[in-house]
């Protein structure tokens, strides 16, 4: 196993010595809520009944057909130019500026252009998006959608982030075409939802929750010509705990359709979910994962074990000296990305954050914004950590180690993305904590250790205390943050590793700023 020094070689070049330098005390500045931006709708066309071809039922004891392939990276050699697609849709990836596609597209895209059923195992930033959405687009215009004619493909995706980065994808896609397209959400604005849905929404992203509330109570909302069902992120949607709802949703929905369904991972719930869904016997494309490493290539992962009286000091000390990188920071608890990130903005180092607790135009106004930058750091819970199609983050900080391997592998698709993608992901474990990575090496993470120089740290501890002490607002987040550490960490799921009684409460303690354990 190869060590590293993550302070000197990452950032201790700088001569100055952080231990002399003072928390700066500002006053934050209040975020004001932005009013929801609502999906703007195509113009509608002028044309016919549409003329889907629908598909042949069959059995749904499912034999999947499977075409696995092993790739060694992410592109493939085939061009868009050499798909049958509309003039329109050819502009518009042409104006997306790209020309080459990916495994993924490639495998996928001339299958469902056929009708086929697909079951795709694909990884975050495989560019699957696009592989389900051409198919769709190509669909609705072939078949010469109107609004009148209602629904013809629908989408749905896990959270309201990755439903918005769908829907985006999907506006610059049909630019050139007349149909319409539009977005359903938990969090937005459910009449103006019901008012275009009636209107008609040829393609429309949804979420699980607000898409079964439109089936089941908006009259005049027509889907009776679905052409096309897309269920993204399949296994995040049963993991946050829509399995019912898929079920009502699929019961509802025309069966005679075409379904794509991807998944990063193939548990027994997606394999059931998948039973459900399809009638026909779909084409499985996914990699041939075997002796190969979970994450990326060009990713470079390690992990440092830190005493946990240490931990907001490292913290503190790697983002000083990365605040010219893209970073983004996942923490286990809302409670805990929300006072991090009121202390670190406090003490003059900028940060934004994505937590559950936001309004839903906070999050969204808060990840464009992180987008658009080129430096910053994002404070995150899991909300964040699937989907969500953030360019050139150079770093993945684990502040709290995830529940399993699956949520790492989730975790740290948010960077090296792309083809030529590379970053850099650091996961921070207590001593006690060492035992996780064996979960991680069977789950084929390779993963470095690195080493960091206590002397390099900046020593801010004391100026942390008194600050958490003095500040009414700052001490009772700590509070929270500290109480909902210790309930994530006892709800966790591996507790041979992760084990509530080894905690040193006191040293915990004083990686919120405490010198004592708050009490309840």
């Amino acid at each position: 196993m190869h060590t590293h020094t993550i302070l000197h070689s990452h950032y201790a070049e700088n001569g100055a010595s952080v231990s002399d330098e003072k928390i700066d005390k500002r006053k934050r500045n209040a975020v004001s809520e932005e009013e929801e931006e609502e999906a703007p709708m195509a113009a509608p066309a002028s044309a016919d009944k549409p003329s889907t071809k629908k598909a042949k039922k069959g059995c749904p004891q499912i034999e999947l057909e499977r075409h696995a392939v092993s790739v060694s990276g992410i592109m493939s050699a085939q061009t868009f130019d050499q798909l049958e697609l509309t003039q329109q849709t050819r502009d518009a990836i042409n104006d997306m500026g790209f020309t080459q596609m990916t495994e993924v597209q490639a495998r996928t895209i001339p299958q469902l252009l056929l009708g086929r059923d697909v079951l795709g195992a694909a990884k975050t930033g495989s560019g699957k998006t696009l592989a389900f959405l051409i198919p769709c687009v190509e669909v609705l215009h072939r078949a010469k959608f109107m609004p009148r004619n209602g629904t013809g493909a629908i989408v749905i995706s896990p959270t309201r982030e990755l439903a918005l980065q769908i829907y985006n994808v999907a506006r610059d896609l049909m630019k050139h075409h007349t149909q319409t397209h539009g977005m359903v959400m938990g969090g937005a604005n459910r009449r103006t939802e019901a008012e275009r849905l009636v209107k008609g929404t040829n393609l429309l992203v949804a979420t699980p929750g607000r898409l079964l509330d439109h089936l089941q109570n908006t009259k005049g909302f027509v889907y009776r010509s679905l052409a096309c069902l897309v269920i993204d992120e399949a296994d995040r949607i049963l993991e946050i705990g829509f399995e019912e709802e898929m079920r009502q949703i699929i019961k509802i929905l025309p069966k005679d359709r075409q379904t794509m369904l991807f998944s990063a991972t193939q548990t027994t719930k997606v394999e059931d979910l998948a039973r459900l869904s399809f009638k026909r016997q779909p084409l499985y494309v996914g990699v041939d994962d075997s002796g190969a490493e979970a994450t990326r290539e060009g990713l470079e992962q390690g992990y440092c074990v830190v005493p946990a009286d240490k931990r907001f000091l490292l913290l503190f000390t790697f983002l000083r000296k990365n605040q010219g990188k893209k970073v983004m920071v996942f923490f286990s608890s809302c409670n805990s990305v929300k006072f991090h990130a009121d202390l670190l903005n406090y003490i003059d180092l900028p940060v934004n954050a994505i937590h559950g607790k936001q309004k839903q135009a906070k999050r969204t106004t808060t990840f464009f914004e992180f987008c658009q930058a080129d430096s910053g750091v994002l404070l995150c819970t899991d909300v964040a950590a699937r989907g969500l199609d953030i360019p050139a983050v150079d770093w993945i900080i684990q502040y709290d180690p995830p529940d399993d391997p699956r949520e790492y592998i989730h975790r740290v698709g948010r960077t090296a993305r792309g083809q030529e993608g590379t970053g850099r992901a650091l996961l921070m474990l207590l001593p006690e904590e060492l035992g996780f990575l064996k979960y991680l090496k069977a789950a084929k993470v390779p993963l470095n250790e690195y080493d960091f120089p206590p002397n390099k740290l900046a020593n801010v501890q004391a100026q942390l205390e008194k600050l958490v002490e003095k500040n009414y607002y700052l001490h009772q987040a700590a509070k929270e943050a500290f109480r909902s550490y210790i309930l994530a960490y006892n709800s966790h799921g591996l507790k041979d590793t992760f084990n509530i009684h080894s905690l040193d409460l006191k040293a915990v303690a004083k990686a919120f700023g405490f010198a004592m354990p708050p009490r309840s």
